[in-house]
């Protein structure tokens, strides 16, 4: 590919999420959006003529007709597998959001199909580059904890009902999963992507307040390979509206709290030892407009990296999958009762 030449993008399910996209799109150089699909055939009207582009009730149809390099997944969780696969068929990179799938065994399936037709799969987590987190990771990397003894996760935010009847996949078990697994899955991420490899799980579930099959609040507790207990607490039944999503992290040498309502702020910042990290502290704190913050744009500009040779992936599906599985394990100790040991035994 040329210097001057762009990549061209299309974009399957222009719903809740694909705002953030379509912005991100916009502001990245490398990108041009060249078709948009949607099954609400409307919908994917509408987003055609504001973006001037081709638009597609099918998507298939959309992959055969226009030329794209890349294809970014907004369609509902448990349809981001099949929507993958028919894009890296056609030889088509693959963008998709959180989670990748709702089950393991389509996870695998997307990343098979992937890897068979030599395209790359990004899985969106783009909370890992909030300014706020890189400060948090370099901290982790850089061992200024020491040994870390204790994590704690905190998701209080609310959806009400007429949030989830907006679309009747969500809340559902097969296109969407539950609180854990929608909202949450980012923070989910953040504590492997801080803290390693899970060990076991013990998780406990509740459909307390909302219409829905799956779950509306829970907490896990997570013991980590390298001894690291942590609890991750997920509401989405907070009144009156989203309060906090928050990681701790407690160490020999230091403590740190990256709260605020989607760790945009940090609250607690003290080590044992000085580095000039923390004259950044105050700088890096920042206002989202949604608990969605500034990462897309960041995430968007590595995928374009990554397609132009100069950079690694942040989150590709072998990364994208290990938060899916740990996720999946709080559901089944949920339903057993019991702790499931990671990885999950298939």
């Amino acid at each position: 590919m040329k210097n001057d030449e762009k990549f061209k993008i299309g974009l399957i399910g222009c719903g809740r999420i694909s705002k953030n996209h379509f912005e991100a799109i916009e502001q990245t150089e490398a990108f041009e959006l060249v078709a948009v699909s949607d099954i609400n055939e409307e919908r994917a009207k509408e987003a055609g003529r504001k973006y001037k582009v081709k638009w597609y009730k099918d998507l298939e149809k959309m992959l055969d007709e226009t030329p794209m390099d890349i294809v970014a997944i907004c369609s509902p969780s448990g349809l981001h597998s099949q929507h993958g696969i028919a894009a890296a068929k056609r030889g088509v990179h693959v963008l998709t959001e959180k989670p990748m799938a709702t089950r393991l065994k389509d996870a695998d399936n997307l990343i098979q199909a992937c890897d068979n037709n030599k395209v790359h799969l990004f899985v969106v987590k783009q909370n890992r580059l909030n300014t706020t987190m890189q400060l948090l990771k370099r901290a982790v990397d850089n061992n200024r904890f020491g040994k870390i003894y204790q994590a704690a996760v905190n998701v209080f935010w609310t959806r009400p009902q007429e949030y989830y009847d907006l679309a009747k996949w969500r809340g559902t078990w097969e296109f969407d999963g539950g609180a854990f697994m929608n909202q949450a899955s980012h923070y989910v991420d953040a504590l492997e992507w801080l803290i390693g490899e899970p060990e076991s799980v013990m998780g406990m579930t509740a459909t307390m307040a909302r219409n829905i099959e799956s779950e509306d609040m829970g907490a896990a507790i997570v013991r980590f390979r390298n001894g690291v207990i942590a609890t991750i607490n997920v509401s989405m039944l907070t009144y009156p509206k989203n309060y906090e999503g928050s990681i701790t992290i407690i160490g020999e040498k230091g403590t740190v709290k990256v709260g605020g309502i989607a760790v945009n702020k940090i609250e607690k910042w003290e080590f044992e030892d000085y580095d000039d990290d923390d004259k950044l502290i105050m700088e890096n704190n920042y206002n989202p407009p949604n608990v969605y913050g500034f990462g897309h744009l960041a995430y968007y500009q590595n995928v374009a990296a990554v397609l132009q040779g100069s950079q690694e992936p942040n989150t590709d599906g072998r990364s994208g999958r290990k938060s899916l599985e740990l996720i999946l394990g709080i559901y089944k100790s949920s339903q057993t009762g019991k702790r499931v040991a990671l990885p999950l035994d298939l």
